[in-house]
C-alpha cells in the first residue's frame, strides 16, 4: 500500500476527535471516506497533511513513517493537500497561485511540465492565467486549487470537500477531472458530503462516524446495506 494509516487519534484540547481510525490507499487508486458533519474526516485528511499531530497510532506513506517527518516536509514526501475552502491568494494571478505549488525542488525542475498539465486538465485556467484569483467563479477557483496541489508533483492528492459550494453542473465536471488524474497513475484520497459522486468514481470506501471507521469496502457493497442507503443517499 502507497498510503498506510494505522489507529490513529487525533485530539483538540482533549477531546478526541477520531480514534483508532485505520485506512489504506493503493498506488492509483481512488479511496472515499463519506461521513456526517462532525465525523471527523478532515480531521483525518489534515492529519495525514502534516497539518495535525497524531496523539497514537502510525502513518506510513511509500515506506516512510510520517511521524519522523516534520510538518513543513510532508509535502516532500508527495503528498498533497486542497483543503476545503480552496484558501488561494485572492489577489494574486491564478498563474502566480499555481506557480506557489511547484516550490519542491523536484517541482521547479518540472515547472513548464507542470503548468502544461495544469492547463489541459483546465483550459479555462489558460484563459484566465493571468487574472486575480479571487476575482474568478467558485468552480474556477476550485480548478485553480487542484492544479495548484498537481503543481508539487505529488504521489497522493488529498482532497477536501472539493464540491462544497458549487453548482452541480460543475460538481459533475470535477469529479470527471479528478477522474482523469487517477487515469495518469496518482492515488486519490477523497472526503466527500457528495456521497453518490464519491462513491460512484471510488474503488474502495471508509464510513467515519463520530470519529470511527463503521464500515469500509467496495462501494456497490457498501451502498447495498440499508443503513448506508438510508443515512447517507436518504433512499
Amino acid at each position: 500500500m502507497l498510503l498506510e494509516v494505522r489507529d490513529i487519534a487525533v485530539g483538540y484540547g482533549g477531546a478526541p476527535a477520531i480514534s483508532d481510525v485505520s485506512v489504506d490507499v493503493g498506488e492509483a487508486e481512488i479511496v472515499s471516506v463519506i461521513g456526517p458533519n462532525g465525523a471527523g474526516k478532515s480531521t483525518l485528511i489534515n492529519a495525514i497533511a502534516g497539518l495535525l499531530r497524531w496523539q497514537s497510532g502510525a502513518i506510513h506513506f511509500g515506506g516512510v513513517d510520517l511521524s519522523a517527518v516534520a510538518p513543513h516536509k510532508v509535502c516532500s514526501e508527495g503528498i498533497a493537500l486542497v483543503p476545503e475552502g480552496r484558501r488561494l491568494f485572492p489577489g494574486m494571478s491564478v498563474e502566480d497561485n499555481l506557480d506557489i505549488g511547484c516550490y519542491r525542488r523536484e517541482a521547479r525542475r518540472l515547472r513548464a511540465r507542470g503548468f502544461e498539465r495544469a492547463y489541459t486538465l483546465f483550459p479555462v485556467l489558460a484563459e484566465r492565467r493571468q487574472q486575480l484569483a479571487g476575482t474568478l467563479s467558485g468552480g474556477q477557483q476550485q480548478m485553480v486549487a487542484i492544479a495548484r496541489a498537481l503543481m508539487s508533483q505529488p504521489r497522493l492528492l488529498l482532497l477536501d470537500e472539493p464540491s462544497l459550494g458549487l453548482a452541480p453542473s460543475i460538481v459533475g465536471e470535477m469529479f470527471r477531472v479528478i477522474q482523469m488524474i487517477q487515469q495518469e497513475g496518482m492515488a486519490i484520497l477523497l472526503v466527500e458530503q457528495n456521497v453518490g459522486q464519491a462513491m460512484e468514481i471510488a474503488d474502495r470506501a471508509y464510513v467515519l462516524e463520530e470519529g470511527h471507521i463503521v464500515a469500509t469496502g467496495k462501494p456497490q457493497v457498501l451502498l447495498a446495506q440499508s443503513r448506508i442507503r438510508e443515512a447517507y443517499l436518504g433512499l
